[in-house]
């Protein structure tokens, strides 16, 4: 349920200055969630690369490349509180701006590196060290972000303008696994190794200065501005409550970033080092489960919009909890065809865009203006870091052990069966947990 058309912070946002805001906050996501995509549809190279010395095992070297990227994630809570407190004191705007230039500056050096064969152990730690501060600048980023989109958005659209954000998470993965499927088709394998994994992450470069440019630009959010003034309810909860709030948070959206990352990012690596799937087969399948997530994000945030949050993300969350293994097994059914296992990846991704949709502003009428920025994004970090970050690494490592190549599907179902929950307790209506002149309860 959106914020009531009275509310003078929303008369302020003009329509120019909220198209302005939905750009400069989803241009950032894009970035990060590219570069994420890029390292994961990778991540095979990269094992190579960087954790593989002569004569080690190919497997352990994947399982190291997992393991450096949750730690980037777990580097998310870090930066989501250090960048939440400042953005929720000294503004939205000029944070944004500087976790912009430090993942910008970040992922670009990844595409600089020295690999092993070069400086020997020196680079897997090189590597190491930058998605640290990758994990840093993307934990301060959709805070802020989803606080500008919703707080610039107009009256009834929060769900529509917070979708946005996950809309450009799709992109961003789309546009990973678009360069890499790109590259893999006019390089051949030894190209690809040597130099060709470079260029997505040089590319970063020039979309970090446009994103740059486009934040710069960028207003001020009404609500902090009159939270400033002292125009506001500038009332502060109590810490304890805050933390319940983070942690429950957390808990609803755990299914979304669990089978998101399952199925979206972890999906090449799975199909390649389990189902014997090239590499071009595996980003095509990527390909499409992205698709399918893109499709179904912005129609479920307007959804939400008229129906409420609740009814929209639990379809989502019960649906992958349901579908998650069967469609697992389709993907290794032999007699299946081509086009049957692509409608298969294309539905796995889609029912992950219902939870994605309406899932940042349900966030974000969690918290009140106070401390909005640090909330939202502890509780999208905290999920995130234990649920996406690990996720690559502990399927990797559980199929390892135990040869159950099921394992990505059931890891999906028991996140979104304990997000069905957590969703069960959303009321239809928003609440924060303090009166809220944006968000009121009614």
């Amino acid at each position: 349920m959106s914020a009531p058309a009275h509310d003078p912070d929303l008369r302020a946002a003009q329509p120019e200055h909220s198209r302005r805001a939905l750009l400069a906050g989803s241009v950032g996501n894009f970035i990060e969630w590219y570069e994420f995509g890029v390292y994961g549809y990778f991540a095979t190279v990269i094992a190579a690369r960087f954790f593989t010395p002569e004569g080690g095992s190919e497997v352990e070297g994947l399982v190291k490349t997992y393991a450096s990227f949750a730690l980037a994630f777990f580097f998310r809570p870090v930066g989501a509180a250090l960048f939440g407190r400042l953005g929720d004191r000294i503004g939205r705007r000029p944070v944004l701006i500087l976790v912009i230039a430090l993942m910008t500056v970040a992922t670009t050096l990844i595409g600089a590196l020295p690999t092993y064969a070069t400086v020997g152990a020196l680079a897997p730690w090189l590597l190491t060290f930058l998605r640290v501060l990758q994990g840093l600048s993307a934990g301060g980023e959709f805070g802020g972000a989803v606080s500008v989109m919703t707080e610039f958005a107009p009256p009834g659209r929060r769900g529509l303008y917070g979708s946005w954000q996950s809309f450009t998470v799709a992109l961003g993965l789309l546009g990973g696994a678009g360069v890499a499927a790109l590259l893999a088709t006019v390089l051949d394998a030894r190209q690809l190794e040597a130099w060709g994994w470079r260029l997505p992450f040089l590319l970063t470069l020039p979309l970090g200065l446009g994103a740059l440019w486009l934040r710069l630009r960028l207003d001020e959010t009404p609500s902090f501005r009159r939270e400033s003034a002292g125009e506001g309810a500038r009332e502060r909860p109590p810490r304890r409550e805050v933390a319940r709030a983070i942690t429950l948070g957390a808990a609803r959206v755990m299914g979304w970033a669990a089978a998101g990352y399952t199925f979206l990012v972890v999906l090449p690596s799975y199909l390649q080092s389990s189902l014997n799937a090239s590499f071009r087969q595996a980003l095509l399948a990527t390909v499409l489960a992205n698709l399918g997530f893109a499709v179904t994000i912005v129609p479920a945030g307007l959804l939400s919009d008229r129906v409420g949050r609740r009814p929209v993300m639990l379809t989502g969350a019960v649906l992958v909890t349901v579908l998650a293994v069967p469609l697992l097994d389709l993907l290794q059914e032999p007699g299946a065809s081509n086009a049957v296992k692509g409608v298969a990846v294309f539905v796995a991704g889609a029912v992950v865009g219902l939870m994605a949709g309406p899932g940042p502003a349900m966030l974000s009428e969690m918290f009140p203006t106070s401390v909005r920025y640090t909330g939202l994004g502890l509780a999208y970090a905290l999920s995130n870091a234990v649920f996406s970050g690990c996720a690559g690494l502990i399927i990797t490592e559980t199929i390892k052990r135990t040869g159950n190549v099921d394992i990505p599907g059931y890891y999906a179902a028991a996140t979104c069966a304990v997000s069905v929950l957590a969703l069960a307790t959303l009321g239809r209506r928003p609440r924060t947990l303090v009166k809220d002149q944006e968000i009121q309860r009614s």
